[in-house]
C-alpha cells in the first residue's frame, strides 16, 4: 500500500524528489494531483512512499 508523501509544483521537482528518495533506497511512485490524462509538465504532484516507511522519506528529506 502507498501513501501520500510529498506535495510538489511540477513534473521536475516531482522527478528531483523521487531521484533523491530512490537513491537512498526508499522506493517512490510520482503521480499528477488531476487526472491522469490532463496534466502537464507545470501541473502539481503527489509523491507516494510505502506504508510505514513514512518515517524514512522525513528523515531523507530533513539530511538535505
Amino acid at each position: 500500500m502507498w501513501v501520500p508523501f510529498l506535495k510538489v509544483d511540477s513534473q521536475i521537482v516531482a522527478e528531483m524528489w523521487k531521484d533523491a528518495l530512490e537513491s537512498e533506497g526508499l522506493p517512490c511512485r510520482m503521480l499528477p494531483e488531476e487526472e491522469i490524462f490532463k496534466w502537464s509538465e507545470t501541473s502539481s504532484f503527489v509523491l507516494y512512499v510505502p506504508k510505514g516507511r513514512e518515517h524514512v522519506g522525513e528523515e531523507i528529506v530533513r539530511k538535505l
